[in-house]
């Protein structure tokens, strides 16, 4: 019908769902809420498998009146008679009987109002709580219209519903199915409706009651329209109930009038905006409780870390939680085979955290250590497990290219992996970035047998000293490593170049030089080696390129080792792992409190990275015996016109030595106050300290921010 048809109390009820309780004469609500004393027994019942077993003999009732294949519909049903099966025995019985009374009263509609016939429902369902009404009146509704369609329905090979049929004096019309649908239309949305608003009521009587206040949020107006919502679907089951159980011995027009009575419409649309508001009510609920659940899961994660533990299992299932008991958080890439937390029980184990792509230089060192560790089981500083950690941001959208990413990722390693990101708490997420530092780069967490943190971030540690030295990666450790050695080659390069060592051995005096510019590179390796030779010096020479290594660099390499101008890393990870390596200092320091003022190797430490913060050349000399120790350092321009004015220093070298003069005439002749030094301090643990003082002056340096994207 028009929708002029409809009372204007109504229309507006259907643009506002906070009216909806107006549309019940109070003397109604009170009279529903008089008849509901509950008793305890809904406990007792599981509202979701007996909604879905009612939703599926629906949507199969249904498939009468609509364009949803049969088969599809009797495919769902068949899956839902498994979750009945699981009920509990001792109600079935009950259960039944409850639907039995409850459709009776339904059935009752024929003779009386339909909202009288509700109140009866809620009279007979009294000890109910809210959900449980609706899902046993839904169910007790479903057993009616089942019953009626398996009747009605055309069945030629079933002549017992055929003649039950002709007795129940159904219309002829039935038999035939398309001219129908139009006229079944309003009842058929209506039922939708009440199965979605149904599903809704359900979903709130089952929202967890320790995280809902009812002074928070949308939870005072949510409550107190759930008992409306309930009246209002049960008298909606009352409505269709009519239609179904009076049709038989009524004519044409009499069907013709029931299946187009305007009411079904405008309950239809009544009911939609119920839905639709408890839904968004709904929304608001859930959004809370994760917000609710997410503190008191990084409340527990602080607690677990700072509370002694006898073993390292509630820590890593605070981490990492299943969503079921049965579920295997993790997927071993030995075996590709998923596994339980256990595996990892009083074990040594590295977090490896990063985001959803590992770089592959970081991947490789991870690859390397792992690969060393596993060809010595034996050894004590083999005893660790590594687990990656793929952390997804709440704004990524996860589809299928993400999961394929993730799996091609996931199969490359061969330690534990999170089986899925979604496994990784939202409380752990925030407590990785938050106290843990994550930022960009990937981390290594080191977690003890009693998982204990020690070490936030162990990958600085283990590319400075090696797995065999860091093992078992204590920062306590790693500060009585820094006391154990001095500034020099060694240090520096010796673990990345072995031929150092014997170069240190063997007395030699070494240059580390860098940059990019190969005609800079050719004239001071040639200006190097001839003031080499004229000192009477041995002198070796490594390129080691910038921390950024592309192309020009790779082309520079086979430049310098084909004009025979110097030694080059072979390749362009071990260039990159110079820098990174010489970066991973640069954060172990700061996160011992050692700074360049008060710390020499912080000092020289960072003076090499400014070197590297330039686009110009620069070079170390130096030279070790015993504990001793040269070095000297300038760039690209002043190192030439030093080497270029040799002869200006030469007496020198014989009284000082080498390196001395050469630093000597570098400070005291070459120095100017004017100068430009970059510093560039990846900041991937957000501990990056505030104030860093100029390699050349130490005035503090100025702090800007800047953003890089290298893809050439």
């Amino acid at each position: 019908m028009a929708n002029s048809a409809i009372p204007a109390q109504v229309q507006q009820s259907m643009s506002n769902p906070i009216m909806l309780a107006s549309l019940i004469d109070n003397p109604i609500m009170h009279r529903i809420h008089s008849t509901h004393a509950p008793d305890g027994c809904s406990r007792y019942f599981h509202l979701k498998p007996l909604l879905r077993f009612t939703e599926n003999i629906l949507q199969n009732a249904l498939s009468t009146t609509t364009d949803t294949p049969q088969e599809e519909a009797q495919a769902q049903l068949n899956a839902s008679l498994e979750d009945y099966d699981n009920y509990d025995d001792f109600l079935k019985p009950y259960l039944a009987q409850m639907i039995k009374r409850t459709a009776s009263k339904l059935s009752s509609v024929c003779d009386q109002s339909a909202q009288t016939a509700t109140i009866e429902v809620f009279e007979t369902l009294s000890s109910f709580e809210w959900g449980t009404k609706v899902v046993v009146a839904l169910a007790a509704f479903s057993v009616i219209y089942g019953k009626f369609w398996l009747v009605a329905q055309p069945s030629p090979t079933n002549l017992l519903t055929k003649s039950i049929a002709i007795l129940e004096q159904l219309p002829d019309m039935l038999g035939v199915k398309e001219p129908w649908k139009p006229k079944f239309k309003a009842p058929t949305d209506l039922i939708k409706t009440i199965l979605e608003v149904a599903k809704c009521i359900v979903d709130f009587s089952e929202l967890p009651l320790q995280y809902m206040n009812l002074e928070e949020r949308g939870m005072p107006t949510a409550a107190a329209h759930i008992p409306i919502a309930v009246y209002w679907t049960i008298y909606g089951m009352a409505i269709c109930t009519r239609q179904t159980m009076c049709l038989p011995g009524m004519g044409q027009e009499d069907v013709d009038e029931i299946m187009e009575d305007w009411n079904q419409w405008s309950l239809e649309h009544k009911l939609t905006q119920i839905h639709n508001y408890l839904k968004a009510q709904l929304a608001v609920c859930h959004q809370h409780i994760r917000e609710r659940r997410e503190i008191e899961t990084y409340e527990l994660i602080e607690d677990l870390l700072k509370t002694p533990q006898i073993d390292n299992m509630k820590i890593l299932k605070a981490l990492i939680r299943p969503k079921d008991e049965q579920q295997l958080p993790l997927f071993d890439g030995s075996n590709k085979k998923r596994a339980k937390l256990e595996v990892l029980w009083k074990r040594n184990v590295l977090l490896l955290i990063s985001e959803l792509e590992v770089p592959d230089q970081e991947l490789s060192i991870v690859e390397n250590m792992y690969q060393e560790s596993r060809q010595n089981p034996s050894r004590e500083e083999s005893q660790y497990e590594v687990v990656w950690i793929p952390v997804v941001d709440g704004s990524t959208q996860w589809n299928e290219k993400e999961d394929r990413h993730f799996e091609t990722q996931k199969a490359q390693m061969k330690w534990y992996s999170v089986f899925h990101p979604s496994l990784l708490e939202t409380a752990a997420i925030k407590y990785i970035k938050k106290v843990w530092g994550l930022n960009k780069k990937p981390m290594l967490v080191a977690l003890d047998p009693l998982g204990r943190v020690v070490n936030n971030n162990a990958i600085h540690m283990i590319n400075i000293w090696g797995l065999t030295v860091a093992f078992p990666f204590h920062k306590s450790r790693e500060e009585g490593l820094w006391k154990e050695v001095s500034w020099g080659f060694e240090l520096l390069a010796g673990p990345i170049h072995p031929p150092i060592i014997d170069w240190i051995t063997e007395g030699k005096y070494i240059c580390l030089f860098g940059g990019e510019d190969i005609e800079w590179i050719r004239e001071f390796c040639i200006l190097a080696k001839a003031v080499g030779r004229a000192a009477g010096i041995k002198l070796e020479m490594l390129y080691v390129g910038k921390s950024n290594p592309r192309e020009k660099i790779w082309k520079n390499n086979i430049s310098i080792a084909q004009e025979n101008l110097s030694d080059v890393l072979p390749g362009l990870n071990v260039v990159w792992f110079f820098w990174a390596r010489l970066e991973s200092m640069w954060h172990s320091k700061v996160q011992h409190g050692d700074t360049p003022e008060r710390d020499p190797i912080t000092r020289e430490i960072m003076s090499m990275l400014s070197f590297d913060g330039g686009n110009h050349g620069w070079a170390v000399f130096g030279r070790e015996w015993g504990e001793m120790s040269q070095m000297t350092k300038a760039k690209g321009d002043t190192i030439l016109k030093c080497l270029g004015e040799y002869q200006m220093w030469k007496d020198e070298v014989e009284t000082k030595g080498f390196v001395a003069a050469l630093n000597d005439y570098l400070i005291h002749q070459l120095q100017t106050p004017h100068h430009c030094n970059r510093l560039v301090l990846p900041d991937t643990t957000g501990r990056t300290p505030d104030r860093v003082p100029c390699a050349d002056c130490g005035r503090p340096m100025e702090k800007y921010i800047r953003y890089r994207c290298c893809t050439d």
